[in-house]
């Protein structure tokens, strides 16, 4: 934050301003906690992850038998079915926990997908490197594949207005068991013992073995029908591909450079500003609140999207109402923002910038009556180091 203002007492301020009481604002002022990491940003696009040369052969192994079924060889959890208990079955766990082939078990059977053939696997670029997409037709196949690979293959509910899910810190057995040989044909292993080391080797390096990739379901963007933005559907189902793609590869971003991706208020704010400004060029704040359930603020819709980033433990009722009103104020001021800055929301080139400079701040300090002041100042600095011309 640029201005000379104690970031915490300014916080305390704006909270007391919309009537918190001290147990209301001690809830919201851990809550909207900003935990970016203030470290400087590199020059973009970054160099892709280790994992992207392996999602790129799984790319075209998909693209040429025309279905996702190549996938099966590759991530274990598509060895298995959606079924009560199935995270807790021997096989499940020798498998993803151990590596165990579940060819090699009896009663193992793949995961079912109604249409595998209109399921696609492609690699989209980002200012934080390539991330691999599935962009999944049919939305029992998007439930499905949720389940498998965030759910442990438990028939857990998922929310309507899921559309997409970002899977970070995968165990990907399949590139795991090829580090393994690579290190074994290197170093010779005669024994249990040196396999053990072997493994332990391996397992300390992350990057090795771990994956990150986005699930994209191609409805409408958070259940919205087109008739409520005054859409054709086949259109709104264009534009909610680009608002739920670029909503996801903005947590990818922050995540990869300031370390940090929350299922909370600032990072869905941050997000949907990613989406909603690469589908329209700007950004819409009614769409926004829309998206959320606010709009019929101070009425909020039960059942909508804000309540699933109520946090853990949840916010009280009255935080919660609170929350809501700065949520909704500072969707107008980042409107206005965008609305004098347009030439540079525009261009693609500069989004790393945008969500560097939304990543500065927290709910409260978007929020307030200085919101447009802030931001204004923010985007000057970073105009003068150079990042916009």
């Amino acid at each position: 934050m640029t201005l000379a203002v104690d970031t915490l007492f300014f916080r305390r301020q704006v909270l007391s301003a919309l009537g918190a009481s001290e147990a209301e604002s001690q809830e919201l002022l851990r809550y909207n906690e900003n935990t970016f990491q203030r470290t400087a940003p590199p020059g973009f696009p970054l160099p892709d992850e280790p994992f992207v040369v392996d999602w790129q052969r799984y790319a075209a192994q998909s693209e040429e038998s025309g279905t996702i079924i190549p996938l099966l060889r590759n991530l274990i959890e598509f060895r298995f079915p959606i079924q009560e208990g199935m995270s807790q079955t021997a096989e499940y766990i020798a498998a993803t926990r151990r590596g165990v082939d579940p060819g090699d078990m009896p009663g193992a059977c793949a995961l079912s997908l109604v249409a595998p053939d209109k399921v696609r696997l492609l690699l989209h670029s980002t200012p934080a490197g390539r991330i691999p997409l599935l962009v999944i037709a049919i939305r029992e196949d998007f439930v499905t594949l949720v389940r498998a690979l965030s759910k442990r293959n438990e028939p857990v509910p998922i929310s309507d207005s899921m559309g997409a899910c970002i899977i970070g810190g995968y165990n990907n057995w399949s590139r795991m068991h090829a580090c393994l040989r690579q290190f074994e044909n290197a170093d010779s292993p005669a024994d249990a013992g040196d396999r053990q080391k072997v493994f332990q080797r391996v397992a300390s390096d992350k990057s090795l073995y771990q994956d990150r990739f986005i699930l994209l379901s191609s409805g409408p963007y958070s259940s919205v029908n087109a008739e409520r933005l005054g859409l054709e559907t086949d259109e709104w189902i264009r534009v909610s591909m680009i608002i739920r793609r670029e909503h996801e590869c903005a947590h990818y971003f922050t995540r990869r450079i300031f370390g940090s991706m929350r299922n909370a208020v600032l990072d869905e704010l941050i997000a949907d500003f990613a989406g909603i400004t690469a589908a329209l060029g700007t950004f819409r704040a009614d769409w926004f609140l829309l998206f959320v359930g606010l709009e019929d603020f101070p009425r909020y819709r039960s059942g909508a999207r804000l309540e699933n980033y109520r946090g853990t433990p949840p916010l009280s009722d009255g935080a919660f109402a609170i929350l809501q009103g700065m949520v909704r104020d500072a969707a107008f001021n980042l409107e206005r923002f965008t609305l004098r800055h347009r030439d540079v929301v525009e261009n693609p080139g500069l989004r790393s910038s945008l969500l560097t400079i939304l990543s500065c701040f927290t709910i409260e300090e978007l929020a307030s009556v200085k919101g447009d002041e802030l931001l204004a100042s923010q985007f000057s600095n970073v105009q003068q180091r150079g990042a916009i011309a």
